[in-house]
């Protein structure tokens, strides 16, 4: 089963930049009046390029074979049986021998610590009558399970069960464990084109 984490709050800025980038860049080719809209150009064609790469690209993906780290420009693949370690403070990281994987999302602000930390300490008790509602048996084993963790720490939980569970899978033939591969690094080539399009942008503005 495939599993994609995002920051919400991330995709939901990304999102509304991109729609109004999109009406600015429609109008700045309507309304076009040489060196100032070139320039106006340039600056809404970096801002989305870098919009596009810290809010809309990252994601952490948990498949089959091993978790995709997606950053904003580059991508990294480990398979479940070379993850050693996962992590959590600020954001999660992911251990493969000598290697440190950091996912760019999701993140554990200060906030959402603190938040996650008052959810875990218990009521204070004040007044003899409980005023809190009563909650179904699903709502506490959820509550319970949530409390004090933030949503990066969630995640990383989901990594390392699934990393466990890799590990305990039967060997292959002749008691050999299958090649689990490597951990894999690449350039995005959609993060790089985007850079490389709003540097054309600027020198164009530049040249006008």
């Amino acid at each position: 089963m495939k599993q994609a984490f995002r920051s919400r709050a991330a995709q939901v800025l990304g999102w509304v930049w991109m729609a109004f980038a999109a009406f600015n860049a429609v109008d700045l080719v309507v309304r076009y009046n040489g060196p100032s809209s070139m320039a106006a150009a340039a600056v809404l064609a970096v801002l989305t390029a870098v919009v596009f790469v810290t809010c809309l690209r990252p994601v952490t993906v948990l498949g089959e074979e091993g978790v995709l780290v997606r950053n904003p420009l580059r991508n990294f693949f480990v398979p479940w049986r070379l993850v050693d370690d996962v992590t959590v403070s600020h954001s999660i990281t992911i251990t493969s021998g000598d290697r440190k994987v950091r996912c760019w999302t999701p993140q554990a602000s200060g906030r959402e610590r603190v938040s996650a930390m008052r959810r875990a300490a218990p009521p204070s008790g004040r007044g003899r009558f409980r005023t809190e509602p009563v909650r179904s048996k699903a709502e506490q084993a959820a509550h319970e399970a949530l409390a004090g963790k933030t949503h990066a720490d969630w995640v990383a939980e989901q990594l390392t069960a699934r990393a466990e569970s890799a590990r305990k899978v039967t060997p292959g033939v002749a008691g050999t464990t299958p090649d689990p591969g490597a951990v894999r690094q690449t350039w995005s080539p959609t993060a790089l084109a985007a850079l490389v399009a709003s540097l054309a942008v600027v020198v164009a503005a530049f040249l006008v």
